[in-house]
């Protein structure tokens, strides 16, 4: 099993290539999908800012990874459940 720390290392990765993508990808500006990645992305960062550190990383990576599907569409969720 990873521990806290890769798991949130890999969740920091997927975040930094969704904004790599979204400030290069033009068509995005409007969209409707847009929201949505948005809508994930704000999700997971208000779970991890509990003032009282209690956050659920299960949470978190579900949310990050839907928003990184939602972008690249690669025709699979990455999965993290370990």
């Amino acid at each position: 099993m990873h521990s806290k720390e890769m798991r949130l290392r890999r969740i920091q990765h997927l975040a930094l290539e969704i904004t790599d993508e979204m400030n290069v990808r033009e068509e995005l500006e409007r969209s409707d999908t847009l929201r949505l990645i948005i809508d994930n992305l704000s999700r997971a960062i208000g779970d991890l800012t509990d003032p009282l550190g209690d956050y659920s990383i299960n949470y978190i990576e579900e949310k990050v990874g839907n928003a990184h599907y939602l972008l690249f569409k690669n025709g699979k969720r990455k999965q993290f459940y370990f």
